[in-house]
């Protein structure tokens, strides 16, 4: 998914906590259900940001490559000012794009 073109908001913003309980009926299964597809939002862009960053990884670092390589240093900024992968998932989840199931549930339904 890419998560640059997020309308997600970079600052926080206050919330009515039973309007994120739409659709899931309890507040609490709603944080849970938050917290897990930030960690998914958060593993996601902390492998892509990994990989971009190994192109600069070099067996021989001297001085000057250290505190000279721009590209490397704008990569870092540009996944700095993303969106949190928590303001990411509320996001989601407020345009009802987040799927689940709940482990008792034998009927199937994605929700």
């Amino acid at each position: 998914m890419d998560y640059k073109k997020t309308k997600a908001s970079s600052s926080t913003i206050t919330r009515d906590v039973l309007d994120l309980t739409d659709g899931v009926g309890n507040v609490y299964e709603g944080a849970v259900i938050l917290s897990k597809r930030a960690n998914q939002i958060n593993q996601e862009i902390k492998e892509e940001l990994t990989q971009k960053l190994e192109e600069f990884a070099t067996a021989h670092d001297n001085l000057e490559e250290i505190f000279e390589n721009r590209e490397q240093i704008e990569i870092s900024r540009f996944y700095e000012k993303l969106p949190k992968p928590v303001a990411i998932a509320i996001q989601e989840m407020m345009e009802d794009r987040i799927y689940f199931r709940k482990p008792g549930d034998n009927k199937g339904d994605l929700v």
